[in-house]
């Protein structure tokens, strides 16, 4: 293309030095002249048609970059709309999974309203008058085993969580690898997209650490405030005066009498 430009451009250089010739020399004044018989050479026309090639081929080559443009237009947007070929889905939702699972396995008070409210009305409300040394004893063991599998149940979830860490790190490193060669928008929005996924996953061990952290020491406070009214219900006892010594015959031998 640049050599037919080159072309053009010599052809219109002649011509315009041939029509300058023709300006000055009366002998070549006329509109045509004839040579090898019949054919005909116009200066004045063959320059025209010298421009009209240029002006063609200046708007072939426009029209050549403006599709170059659109087909690299459609390039973008293809890479734009490509989807991100990483998923990091499964991943978190087995982490936030085992989290579940590890809360729904408290022990003896679950995570549950109605469960705690029907718990604490029965061993760890007001000491009932009635009840004998023996009802207060197993009440009072009763609360130490939930205290003690509350505890329990908050050091498995840290563990849990801690566990968590290493595969919420393999995946941080995955997805910003993935944002970082995102061949368009797209890919680089669903990146950012799974490590808000992420952020949103650690978020969640970490209500589950501070919920059985808290069940925990709610636990071990409502221990203490229960085994306080017991301990002042068997002093009660302990001090109240009894009927005493009442006395009575005794027999010591059995003689058959």
């Amino acid at each position: 293309m640049t050599t037919q430009l080159s072309t053009l451009r010599a052809a219109l250089i002649g011509a315009t030095v041939l029509s300058a010739t023709g300006a000055l020399s009366p002998a070549l004044t006329s509109p045509a002249q004839a040579f090898f018989g019949r054919i005909v050479y116009d200066p004045t026309n063959y320059a025209q048609n010298v421009l009209t090639a240029a002006r063609t081929l200046e708007q072939i080559n426009n029209q050549i970059k403006s599709l170059q443009n659109e087909a690299q237009m459609l390039i973008n947007q293809a890479r734009n709309l490509a989807s991100l070929p990483y998923s990091s889905l499964q991943q978190l939702q087995q982490s936030v999974q085992k989290t579940q699972q590890l809360l729904s396995q408290a022990q003896n008070i679950a995570f549950d309203v109605q469960q705690i409210d029907q718990m604490f009305e029965q061993k760890y409300g007001s000491v009932s008058l009635s009840a004998s040394d023996q009802e207060l004893v197993a009440n009072a063991r009763a609360r130490w085993k939930n205290t003690v599998g509350g505890l329990q149940d908050a050091m498995r979830v840290q563990a849990g969580a801690v566990e968590n860490i290493e595969t919420n790190r393999a995946q941080m490193s995955a997805l910003i690898g993935q944002s970082q060669n995102a061949a368009g928008a797209l890919q680089a929005t669903q990146a950012g997209n799974q490590l808000l996924a992420l952020q949103a996953q650690q978020l969640a061990d970490l209500t589950a650490v501070i919920a059985a952290n808290g069940r925990a020491q709610a636990l071990t406070d409502a221990e203490r405030a229960a085994a306080a009214e017991q301990g002042r219900e068997q002093r009660r006892r302990f001090l109240t005066p009894g009927s005493g010594y009442q006395p009575g015959n005794a027999r010591m031998f059995n003689n058959g009498n």
